[in-house]
């Protein structure tokens, strides 16, 4: 088996035992990349210096007898929302052109401080807005499954490079599903953290209030061996949790006998694929075959979320975008006849079709006269679907869902009907509204071969859970170990 087949921790497992090196599994990586990336387009920009010298670093550790975290050796890579030091980091955006931040996102710190080899950084759409991947101002990544067809987005590189075998663990950020969309669309499984559980100091912000930053991965061990490195409080991110840190494989594999999942029914919405409510619809027999209980419950204000998510993600994206300016960093426009002049033309030139239009519905949000009726109202609607979610689970110790209605659909065939790309966010957004940590998994397959994806959400903090309530599905079913044909 080549070492590019492995699981994160299969590949932890054998560095462990010295039946492999991280210099040849770092070797190997770059080796799929060469091989398949032309097709994928997963990856915006490798640093194979920097992640050789730390696989040569890590061996040198384990030859010497040191203390070494589970991790130490493993290659991933991550999202370009994440500032790297030294290394370029666009946000796949012209605005961001040239950037290279000076320090790290805490994030990749601790990726560093446990031992990873980091080779690059992946494709996204721009600024994490978009639910394709296709308003990267580098073009579009490409579904491993089907190359014809989106990864989903925004963290689409972040899946694809997983679903091509590129790459052992990703980081993604999930503002309205852009984690768990992708996982669903490529058969890899993405965690979106409750907010505050991972740092978001050193990631480019979209919507401050809703990006969670976590982990993407093969399986779903894999995921909670990632999120035990990065789940930690830090003082240099105001939102940031002092909360406790579980060890998050302990309970893996203890099932889910005697739990109770709750089935929302406002989820299977009108318009879902038949086969993605088939899928999961038997992801809950198979639930209840396991010793769990299916509660069905109701979130009444869920209908309202599409709406106020599009309401106020773009007033943050508004305010967190007004920094590009062409002053401080990135892009400036060259052919500017004054300052005002080029605070317009940089924004015009560095700015993608679909930045510039949540800008603008973000300020026209927010300007007076409009506050009230629209960015105000919108906050109060997130407050009740907040209240929906506590109430369901005095009942449930998680929810069952499907992760996105639909599975990938073909690169173009939305990209210019916005309201339809927006709908595809419509099982994951209120889970970010709501601060809840959330799960997608593998489910199953259409007829025509393209994955499904199965979406727990818990109580706030409670990752642990939902890992072990994937687990015990995925034990059951070889969905992870499918491998996509390129």
């Amino acid at each position: 088996m080549p070492l590019t087949d492995l699981t994160l921790l299969e590949l932890a497992a054998k560095l462990a035992s010295g039946e492999t090196t991280s210099v040849e599994a770092t070797r190997a990586c770059l080796a799929r990349i060469a091989q398949v990336d032309g097709k994928v387009k997963a990856f915006l920009r490798l640093d194979e210096t920097g992640a050789l010298a730390a696989a040569e670093a890590s061996d040198a550790r384990r030859k010497k007898g040191n203390p070494l975290g589970p991790l130490d050796g493993v290659p991933v890579a991550v999202k370009d929302i994440f500032l790297t030091e030294g290394v370029e980091t666009t946000c796949a955006s012209r605005v961001l052109q040239g950037f290279v931040p000076p320090y790290d996102a805490t994030a990749v710190q601790l990726l560093k401080e446990a031992g990873t080899p980091i080779l690059g950084k992946l494709n996204q759409d721009e600024f994490a807005m978009g639910s394709s991947n296709e308003s990267s101002a580098h073009g579009p990544c490409h579904n491993p499954w089907d190359v014809t067809r989106t990864p989903g987005g925004s963290s689409g590189g972040s899946a694809a490079a997983l679903a091509a075998r590129e790459v052992f663990g990703t980081l993604g950020t999930d503002t309205g599903g852009s984690i768990r969309q992708p996982a669903a669309l490529t058969n890899t499984v993405g965690l979106k953290p409750t907010y505050g559980r991972v740092s978001r100091y050193g990631v480019i912000a979209y919507a401050s209030s809703l990006d969670a930053p976590g982990p993407m991965a093969r399986t779903v061990g894999d995921v909670a061996a990632l999120l035990q490195v990065l789940a930690r409080h830090d003082p240099r991110d105001s939102t940031s949790a002092p909360a406790d840190v579980p060890d998050y494989l302990a309970d893996l594999e203890h099932g889910v006998a005697g739990l109770k999942l709750g089935v929302p029914r406002e989820y299977f919405v009108e318009g879902m694929d038949p086969e993605v409510e088939a899928s999961v619809r038997e992801a809950l027999k198979a639930y209840e075959r396991l010793g769990a209980t299916l509660v069905d419950v109701s979130l009444p204000h869920t209908k309202y979320a599409l709406a106020t998510y599009y309401l106020l993600a773009p007033a943050e994206a508004s305010s967190n975008l007004a920094r590009y300016d062409g002053v401080r960093y990135g892009l400036r426009a060259r052919d500017a006849k004054g300052l005002k002049d080029m605070y317009g033309l940089t924004r015009d030139q560095g700015f993608g079709p679909e930045v510039k239009r949540r800008i603008m519905l973000g300020t026209y949000a927010l300007s007076a006269g409009y506050y009230d009726a629209y960015y105000l109202k919108a906050q109060k609607v997130r407050t009740l679907i907040r209240e929906d979610f506590a109430k369901a689970f005095t009942q449930v110790d998680a929810l069952v869902t499907p992760t996105s209605p639909v599975p990938a659909f073909k690169l173009g065939e939305k990209v210019n009907d916005p309201l339809s790309m927006y709908l595809m966010d419509v099982c994951t957004l209120p889970c970010n509204l709501a601060g809840l940590p959330g799960l997608s998994l593998p489910c199953g397959f259409t007829k025509a071969g393209l994955p499904m994806g199965l979406q727990l959400m818990g109580r706030p903090f409670d990752e642990a859970k939902l890992l072990r309530i994937a687990r015990a599905f995925e034990r059951e079913h070889d969905y992870v170990r499918r491998q996509a044909p390129i």
